[in-house]
């Protein structure tokens, strides 16, 4: 056979979603798609990028506001349901038999094959809309970033007291000119250099904050915060509680990466079954993001007490080593570049695999044309006018929008809140109730559903929480007039 009848017949069966005829091949595995590649490390490293995000940065404010006993506690209570539910979603991957069954390549796809029905619909509301939200999210954050570098060098230049106000728009709009560009690479198997750059990038601030921390500790030569966290008389009693409850939202924000985790766990190689490498990948991610950001949120928390910055690189608890905070801040748009890629390929494929299917002879969406690269022996790119311009608009809406609203922490409160519970929870367990057949009312029944319903109640109160923030934000912000 022909490499261009190969390549049309496995065109074919990937239209019709099902699977090849043929045994898998040295080429094509088991579904008649190319050979998957990827393993626990780049499986590790896109959740890695996914997770440690800005969301790392806003930590020692959500320690400072539940105090040294409740914070590091949700902290861990949230990395051990982020793990356990993520297995249980691994185990979804493949329908019916975990190692030959039919594969789900996205979210929505599992939740069809096994809850079927309206749910289905639910599902992809909720998670194309938290897509978005990051989208929004990381482009705030990315311009926050740029601004401290800009107020950081002008702080050293002209002394402390000067105000150095900064408008946020035209970094906004330098981040979103990068992005359109990085959304052209046509799908998730190609950025994984981009992830493991990404990754590296998370360490570098995330490590730049904590050394920070650490310092900052030993000069004041006590460790400050209480044990309950912000008291009353600095903010109300009610104040007190809404911000608590945001800071619930902050922490699920920062371990949010189960609405992209099928999309990972299909970019795996097997034998060994995805799901056992799947579950090495998750345990490895978890662990290492839940001991920085303990470190983080802590080292945060005990350096600037109950006045902890919203945002410990950006917030100006430190304003020297200038240099290593502009390094530190730069190392977060790199990441945040990669990020927003990781967390936008889910949404551009189904956008664009939803358009193929209802309009299959349009040349504008299912046309590629070839442009030679002259150098380093690369196969030709191939550009997609559907593809370019579908994209570019999104980004650029995604840019507007974070225009509008430029407040980082209450955003991530209420994305972390609105996404947590249905997509990290929810689904994965009614999901692997369905997969594993466990019978109503069992002990295994009964307990998954407990872990369910004390989810939804601390996303309720996260979503509350943030809500009211945002309330207070907009009676200070001017839409497009933001400075820093």
């Amino acid at each position: 056979m022909g490499e261009d009848a190969a390549g049309k017949q496995q065109q074919g069966f990937e239209l019709a979603g099902g699977f090849a005829p043929q045994a898998p091949s040295k080429c094509f595995d088991d579904d008649g798609r190319l050979k998957r590649t990827g393993t626990v490390w780049t499986a590790s490293a896109h959740i890695i990028t996914a997770v440690i995000g800005s969301g790392v940065l806003s930590l020692a404010w959500a320690t400072a506001q539940l105090g040294w006993i409740a914070g590091p506690t949700v902290l861990f209570l949230f990395s051990f349901v982020t793990y356990y539910t993520s297995c249980l979603l691994a185990a979804c991957y493949r329908s019916g038999d975990s190692v030959t069954g039919k594969r789900n390549y996205t979210y929505m796809e599992a939740v069809q094959n096994n809850l079927g029905g309206f749910q289905v619909k639910i599902c992809g509301f909720i998670q194309y809309f938290n897509l978005v939200g990051v989208a929004i999210g990381y482009t705030i954050a990315a311009s926050i970033s740029m601004i401290a570098i800009k107020r950081s060098d002008c702080f050293h230049e002209k002394g402390h007291h000067n105000p150095c106000g900064v408008s946020g728009t035209p970094y906004m709009v330098m981040f979103g000119v990068l992005e359109i560009i990085f959304s052209q690479i046509p799908d998730f198997d190609q950025i994984s250099w981009l992830s493991m750059v990404a990754a590296v990038m998370s360490f570098t601030y995330s490590s730049i904050g904590l050394a920070l921390g650490i310092f900052k500790v030993a000069e004041n030569g006590k460790i400050k915060g209480s044990l309950t966290g912000i008291s009353i008389g600095k903010v109300t009693q009610t104040q007190k509680i809404w911000r608590s409850f945001q800071a619930l939202g902050a922490i699920a924000f920062a371990y949010s990466y189960s609405l992209i985790l099928i999309e990972i766990q299909d970019t795996i190689k097997s034998p060994p079954a995805e799901h056992k490498t799947m579950k090495k990948a998750t345990f490895i991610s978890v662990l290492t993001t839940t001991i920085f950001y303990m470190f983080c949120g802590c080292f945060g928390y005990a350096a600037f007490g109950d006045m902890a910055p919203g945002n410990l690189l950006t917030g100006f608890g430190f304003y020297n080593p200038f240099w290593l905070l502009d390094i530190a801040n730069l190392a977060i748009v790199i990441h945040l570049v990669g990020a927003y890629q990781v967390y936008c390929q889910p949404l551009f494929a189904f956008v664009e695999s939803t358009a193929t299917k209802y309009f299959p002879e349009s040349s504008f969406i299912n046309h590629n044309i070839e442009i030679p690269i002259p150098f380093g022996g690369y196969k030709p790119y191939k550009l997609n006018l559907f593809r370019l311009v579908w994209r570019s608009l999104f980004v650029c809406m995604t840019t507007v929008v974070a225009m509008l609203m430029p407040f980082f922490n209450d955003v991530v409160g209420i994305l972390g809140a609105f996404g947590f519970w249905p997509l990290t929870v929810y689904f994965p367990v009614e999901m692997y109730i369905v997969q594993k057949k466990i019978p109503k009312w069992s002990t295994r029944w009964v307990s998954l559903q407990i872990l369910s319903v004390a989810c939804l109640i601390i996303s309720i109160c996260a979503a509350a929480g943030s809500f009211a923030g945002v309330v207070l934000d907009l009676k200070i912000y001017q839409p497009f007039k933001t400075m820093y």
